[in-house]
C-alpha cells in the first residue's frame, strides 16, 4: 500500500494542471493528507480506475461533498487513525465556517474540472497533443530472452530418466511450465530444452525428436504471460497490454506480440523477421499509419537488427517510434557466469551446475556477452587464483571451461549488431539503475564447477548501466529524435509493470 500510495501522488502532484490549481504547497499538503486517509479506508477505489488522475478526481469530489465543515488549517499532525475515528466528524474533528466552504469549493471545482478532462482523454483519445487529430498507432511487442512461450512435441530415439516422456500425440508448454522444474523432472526438461551446435553448418537444432515450436505468433497471450496457468510468477507484458486495452486497443489486432524462439540469435532466425516484416506491414496498411515497437532485454538486440536490415524509405513508412526497455546494448556481465557455472537465478530447487549444460547450449546466451565498444578492454571481469580475464580473453575463458563451441557461438553473432548503427527511427529508451547488478565473478581453486563471489555495479539487476544507456551514441547520428529516461530503482522485469514506464508509453503512443 505505501509504495502505491508514492507511486500515486508523485504522479498526482507533478501533473500541471492541478499544480496550476494547487498554486500553494499548504493547499496541496491539505489534500495529499486527506487523500491518504481515504486510501486507507477505502483502497479497493484505486483498482476500479483506469487512470490515476481519475482516483484524483473523485477523492476532491469526495473531500468537497464530505468535509462541508473541515477546517484544514487545525489539526494539520493527526494520524490516518485519528482522522478516520468515528464520532468525531467526518474527518475526526469540528470544523468552522468560511475557511471550510474555501476548501470544499475548491475540492469540487479541482474534482469536477480534472473528472471532465479525465473523460476527454480516457478511452479512444480524439485529439492528439497540439489540438491535432491523430490515428491510434497499432504497436508490435518483442520479448526478451526466456520473454514468451515454447511448446514441444516428443518422439525420441531415448530419453535421460525413466519418468521422462519418449512420445507425446500433442504439444505441450515447454516454458514455461513449473511443473517440469523440480527435481528430477528437470533433467527431462533439460534434454528437451537445449540446442545442439552443429560446427560445420554454424547452426543450432533441438534433441533427434524434439520439435520446438514458437506459439501465439501476432498474438499476445504468449508474451503477457510466460506461464499459460497465468500463475503471477509468469506475468511478463500483461501490464502494458492491459493498459493499451484501457486506452481502446484490441488484443491481437492493433496491438500484437512477436515472439520467437529466444534460444538463438537473429542469425539463425531468418523466417522470424520476414514474418515481423509482413505483419508490420499489414498492421500498417490496415491503421492508416506506421506502427511502433515496444521491445524488451534481448528484444531490443532483436529489433536493432532487424531494422538494420530494412531501408530508410521503408522505416520511413512502417515505424513511428521504437521503445526501448531496459536495452542490453554492450551485452550482459552475467552472462560470463552462465556461461561458466551456470546461474539458477536464485531458485533454490534448481543446480546452477545441472542447468548449465542447458543455458550453454543457447546461442543467444553467447551473443549477449559484454562488448568492448563499451566496456574497459582491461577491466577483469572474471577472476581465478591462477588466471584473470577480461573482455579479450573469451577464447581462452572458452577453453578453460571446456566449453570450446562457445567460442564459435560468440564468433558467428558477435559481428549482427556490434556497431550499434542507428535504427533510423525515433528511439525512447527507458532503463534502470540504482539497483545493485553482476559485474564481476570471483572463483575460488573449483573453477568453474564452483558458485562465485559476485561483485556488483550499478543497472537494473540483470542489465548493466553502461550496456543499458548506448542508446545515447544515436543522439546526432540520426534525424530522428533519441530520448534516454531513467527509471531509478526499477529491476529488469518489474519496470514492464512499472506506472512510469506505462505513463511513458501512453504519451508516445497518443503524441503527434
Amino acid at each position: 500500500m505505501n509504495q502505491c500510495v508514492k507511486v500515486w501522488f508523485d504522479y498526482m502532484f507533478q501533473q500541471p494542471a492541478i499544480l496550476c490549481v494547487l498554486r500553494h504547497s499548504a493547499a496541496r499538503r491539505h489534500l495529499r493528507w486527506i487523500s491518504c486517509a481515504l486510501i486507507a479506508k477505502f483502497p479497493g477505489w484505486i483498482s476500479l480506475l483506469s487512470e490515476p488522475r481519475d482516483c484524483f478526481c473523485l477523492l476532491a469530489i469526495v473531500i468537497g461533498c464530505l468535509a462541508p465543515r473541515v477546517d484544514l488549517r487545525e489539526k494539520q499532525n493527526d494520524s490516518v487513525a485519528e482522522l478516520l475515528t468515528p464520532g468525531r466528524g467526518p474527518f475526526g474533528y469540528e470544523t468552522s465556517g468560511v475557511m471550510a466552504g474555501r476548501h470544499r469549493v475548491t475540492a469540487l471545482s479541482v474534482g469536477v474540472l480534472l473528472l471532465m478532462m479525465s473523460a476527454r482523454s480516457s478511452g479512444r483519445p480524439e485529439k492528439c497533443l497540439g489540438n491535432k487529430s491523430c490515428r491510434r498507432p497499432p504497436v508490435v511487442l518483442i520479448p526478451g530472452d526466456l520473454g514468451n512461450q515454447l511448446e514441444a512435441k516428443l518422439d525420441k530415439p531415448s530419453v535421460v530418466h525413466y519418468i521422462c516422456y519418449k512420445k507425446t500425440d500433442f504439444f505441450f508448454t515447454l516454458w514455461l511450465n513449473l511443473e517440469l522444474l523440480v527435481p528430477v523432472a528437470i533433467d527431462c526438461w533439460i534434454d528437451n530444452i537445449r540446442l545442439i551446435y552443429n560446427g560445420t553448418t554454424r547452426t543450432s537444432s533441438s534433441p533427434p525428436g524434439v520439435n520446438v515450436r514458437v506459439p501465439g505468433f501476432g498474438k499476445t497471450y504468449s508474451l503477457e504471460y510466460l506461464d499459460p496457468s497465468k500463475r503471477s510468477v509468469g506475468m511478463y507484458f500483461f501490464s502494458i497490454v492491459q493498459a493499451m486495452v484501457e486506452w481502446g486497443y484490441t488484443r491481437d489486432d492493433d496491438v500484437r506480440g512477436a515472439p520467437y524462439d529466444w534460444r538463438k540469435a537473429p542469425n539463425e532466425n531468418k523466417e522470424y523477421f520476414l514474418d515481423l516484416q509482413k505483419m508490420i506491414e499489414e498492421m500498417a496498411e490496415e491503421a492508416g499509419g506506421p506502427v511502433v515497437l515496444i521491445a524488451h532485454s534481448m528484444g531490443n538486440m532483436y529489433t536493432l537488427f532487424f531494422l538494420n536490415q530494412q531501408s530508410q524509405a521503408w522505416k520511413d513508412k512502417y515505424i513511428k517510434a521504437f521503445v526501448s526497455l531496459g536495452p542490453p546494448w554492450a551485452g550482459v556481465a552475467k552472462t560470463l557466469r552462465v556461461v561458466t557455472s551456470g546461474d539458477n537465478n536464485r531458485i533454490p530447487v534448481i543446480s546452477s551446475l545441472k542447468i548449465r549444460s542447458q543455458q550453454r547450449s543457447a546461442v543467444s546466451t553467447n551473443w549477449l556477452l559484454p562488448y568492448a565498444h563499451s566496456w574497459p578492454e582491461d577491466q577483469v571481469l572474471v577472476q581465478t587464483p591462477t588466471a584473470n580475464y577480461t573482455l579479450q580473453d573469451y577464447e581462452r575463458l572458452y577453453a578453460d571451461i571446456g566449453f570450446h563451441e562457445g567460442w564459435q557461438m560468440r564468433l558467428d553473432t558477435e559481428p549482427l549488431v556490434s556497431d550499434l548503427r542507428a535504427p533510423g527511427v525515433a528511439v525512447h529508451c527507458l532503463y534502470g539503475a540504482g539497483v545493485p547488478t553482476p559485474e564481476t565473478f570471483q572463483y575460488s581453486d573449483k573453477f568453474p564447477d564452483v558458485e562465485p563471489t559476485v561483485g556488483y555495479g550499478d543497472g537494473d539487476g540483470t542489465v548493466n548501466l553502461r550496456s543499458a544507456v548506448q542508446c545515447k551514441r544515436w543522439a546526432g547520428r540520426q534525424k530522428q529524435p533519441v530520448v534516454l529516461k531513467e527509471l531509478t530503482g526499477n529491476e529488469h522485469v518489474d519496470m514492464l509493470t512499472n506506472f512510469t514506464t506505462v505513463a511513458y508509453i501512453k504519451t508516445v503512443l497518443f503524441s503527434p
